[in-house]
């Protein structure tokens, strides 16, 4: 739920964590056997186009996919994604609400839509949908959407809600990223440096990609910078440099670091 371009490598890969094609195609009898055969080699082939970052490339294969077999809810999601990328919300948003309007138990779907709803700063949706989630006893991923309604709960303003709600997620996962990084960020805009300073510390050891590294080694040094201890967050500063040079928590590092200088 970070604000960052990860958040958007995260869409991606739960969007396209199944490449099969068929479970939730409604219809019956052999012509909705042939549509989905006839769709699988397209969307595959989108898919794999999407994962590489061809995105032009991946949304031509999809519709032609979606022509074929145009109630399959799997399209329907991943077609969100290279929409979502091109910046075109609305267009990602109708695609993966249709995804769960044929198929209600399609989770990575709602969660992408949670995803969705935060990057577009719609916190009061965005907790709704994760809501629901959290009330799914299938759902196997239970402090996702934790991390999610609690995230949106705190944007909307509820602090205290959405602290309990990243605590709860700890307690399911307690080396979840996301969640020790969202926790920080909480903590450290309420002003308790302390312990923001001990949950992005908890972040670095899981080595979450190379943006989460940085925005949590940035986050430390401003951190450290504000608590007077200058050349230990200058050290964090120049990591989140290091780890992601052409970043936004590299550039607003190296901002911070001329202003030390």
């Amino acid at each position: 739920m970070s604000r960052t371009p990860s958040t958007l490598a995260r869409l991606v890969a739960a969007a396209l964590a199944v490449s099969a094609l068929g479970c939730a195609s409604l219809g019956g009898g052999g012509a909705a056997e042939t549509r989905k055969r006839q769709a699988r080699a397209p969307y595959d082939l989108g898919a794999d186009h999407i994962k590489n970052g061809h995105l032009e490339l991946g949304l031509r294969e999809l519709l032609i996919a979606e022509r074929f077999d145009p109630r399959d809810a799997k399209i329907q999601a991943t077609l969100g994604v290279p929409y979502y990328q091109k910046g075109k919300a609305a267009e990602a948003e109708a695609r993966l609400r249709r995804a769960i309007k044929l198929d209600s138990d399609f989770h990575e779907a709602r969660f992408n839509l949670t995803v969705l709803l935060s990057k577009e700063s719609r916190w009061a949706e965005c907790a709704r949908e994760s809501a629901w989630l959290v009330d799914d006893p299938t759902f196997v991923a239970p402090w996702r959407a934790l991390t999610a309604q609690g995230w949106c709960e705190y944007k909307a303003g509820k602090v205290a809600e959405g602290r309990h709600l990243l605590e709860l997620s700890r307690d399911y996962d307690s080396k979840d990223s996301t969640t020790l990084l969202n926790l920080g960020i909480l903590e450290a805009d309420e002003g308790n440096r302390r312990q923001a300073v001990t949950l992005f510390q908890q972040v670095l050891p899981l080595k979450p990609g190379a943006g989460v590294e940085a925005e949590a080694n940035y986050r430390l040094g401003e951190l450290f910078v504000a608590m007077g201890q200058r050349r230990r967050g200058a050290t964090h500063l120049a990591a989140a440099l290091e780890k992601s040079p052409d970043g936004p928590w590299g550039r607003k590092s190296e901002e911070t670091l001329k202003r030390l200088r």
